[in-house]
């Protein structure tokens, strides 16, 4: 897969791909890797939503480079757990980078787009 140019630079030399939420997958340079694997190393291991979100986002995580032509090479258990083919949607969301499946991203714009002023009125209660 190529990874848009503009989005390159802030991925720097190494970084992690992983699953995501909604069916799509999580892009993140490594100096934000390591915070928020800091963050879920906090986790309490008592708790049994902790354990699975926690075996589910990182045994899916693999280290990957750009090669000089900007191609990311993403395993096939994630290409899969995405539906990653031959068309897919890269978006930029704060520190991370997704990639999903056309078809899954056409869905979620066309749902969003519905519910977008709901989704923006919780928001308030965060200052957005």
């Amino acid at each position: 897969m190529i990874i848009p140019a503009k989005f390159r630079e802030p991925l720097g030399e190494t970084f992690v791909v992983t699953r995501g939420l909604d069916k799509c997958l999580f892009i993140y340079p490594m100096t934000e890797w390591h915070v928020l694997e800091s963050k879920l190393k906090t986790l309490p291991l008592t708790k049994k939503d902790a354990r699975a979100f926690t075996r589910f986002f990182l045994s899916g995580a693999s280290e990957c480079e750009l090669d000089k032509q900007g191609r990311v090479n993403i395993s096939s258990p994630l290409c899969s757990y995405a539906n990653l083919d031959k068309e897919c949607a890269i978006i930029g969301v704060s520190n991370r980078i997704e990639i999903w499946g056309k078809a899954e991203w056409d869905d979620y714009v066309g749902m969003s787009q519905e519910s977008f002023s709901d989704l923006a009125e919780n928001m308030m209660d965060v200052d957005i």
